[in-house]
């Protein structure tokens, strides 16, 4: 009777909880294209929206109900079952990453987990999975359009994904040394507390990235490539392939891709902090509730960091030619890769020697 139970509040909190994180997701998501919008707009002086609701706060609800009653038009000869499949497929790798991404200190409820979805000890591994995963929906989208914009698309897609997963994958290896686990939750846990110097505390916060600075910059530099945004967002190229991969889709379709390329931003936002930034680490005080949710706040905060800078890089930033991206990834980014995880492997050998 006590299993049962047990297993029926697990699921129960389970569903609650992907229930809850999808709906402040997808919140999330709707009015961080209203921030996009409106941040690039003060960049190059435009007002950005500011008709529908105040401020334009409601222009993300007018977005969706547009996307939703859109004339859905499929290309003649496309290949109906992978048209439809791309995009779904795109939408639930974006989202299944987000299962294992802590956001909260350890806080368990009825026996179980509050601040994650699953505990994964090799959380990392799955995301990185998860996320190579995503290509194939751009590929397919691509192809099964039988048109040539997106069928371009989908090949620079493909060929930016693997020019940029080997230094993706190489910069997370320093942390991965340091901190010797592939469980995200360990590996924010390993970051608390702040540096000593000469046996004295100091006021820097024990992050990975003061000593990870180079893994950092790589990490990021090769996420954003990954996510297909500016300045490395060649998949899509308006000027060159009109719309790139999802050229020939409308509608819902076209907004499932569009939550998808928002989602994966988030995922690469929140992977960042907790690798390299401690996670919801952070000052906490105040009653017990505050204790609670402040950590919760400190993580959220440090995402919208990153979030806002990808949104200022497009606002400034060019586009890459696209024998400048492959020579960027191959020649410098993958190199700096190896050379940073040659110096961490001297470094971490000579202190426990």
């Amino acid at each position: 009777m006590d299993t049962h139970s047990d297993l029926q509040s697990f699921l129960l909190l389970t569903v609650g909880k992907v229930l809850v994180i999808l709906f402040i997701l997808l919140t999330a998501i709707a009015y961080l294209v209203w921030l996009e919008r409106k941040v690039v707009a003060h960049i190059q002086s435009r007002w950005g929206p500011y008709l529908v609701g105040p401020h334009g706060l409601l222009q993300p609800l007018a977005d969706g109900l547009k996307f939703l009653f859109k004339e859905d038009i499929v290309p003649s000869d496309a290949d109906r079952l992978v048209y439809w499949l791309a995009p779904f497929l795109a939408f639930t790798l974006a989202f299944l990453s987000i299962s294992v991404i802590p956001f909260g200190e350890s806080y368990t409820f009825h026996g179980h987990e509050l601040f994650e979805i699953t505990d994964l000890n090799v959380g990392l591994l799955f995301v990185f999975a998860v996320t190579s995963l995503g290509v194939y929906s751009i590929a397919l989208a691509g192809w099964s359009s039988n048109s040539k914009y997106p069928l371009f698309g989908g090949l620079r897609s493909s060929a930016q994904m693997i020019s940029y997963e080997l230094s993706l994958g190489l910069a997370v290896v320093g942390v991965l040394m340091l901190s010797g686990t592939l469980s995200l939750r360990e590996i924010v846990e390993h970051q608390s507390g702040s540096w000593r110097l000469g046996g004295i505390n100091t006021f820097l916060p024990h992050w990975n990235v003061f000593v990870q600075p180079v893994g950092f910059l790589v990490y990021f530099t090769a996420a954003v490539a990954e996510t297909n945004r500016v300045p490395f967002d060649l998949p899509e190229g308006e000027t060159e392939l009109v719309g790139g991969f999802h050229t020939e889709y409308s509608s819902f379709k076209f907004a499932l891709f569009f939550i998808s390329e928002y989602a994966n931003m988030v995922t690469v936002s929140s992977i960042a902090t907790l690798l390299f930034f401690g996670g919801w680490l952070g000052p906490v005080f105040g009653p017990e509730w505050l204790r609670v949710v402040l950590p919760v706040c400190w993580f959220c905060l440090k995402v919208f960091c990153f979030l806002f800078f990808y949104i200022w890089m497009r606002g400034t930033l060019p586009r890459f030619r696209y024998d400048q991206l492959m020579a960027f990834g191959w020649k410098f980014l993958l190199l700096l890769g190896l050379l940073n995880v040659l110096a961490t492997s001297f470094v971490v050998s000579w202190a426990t020697a």
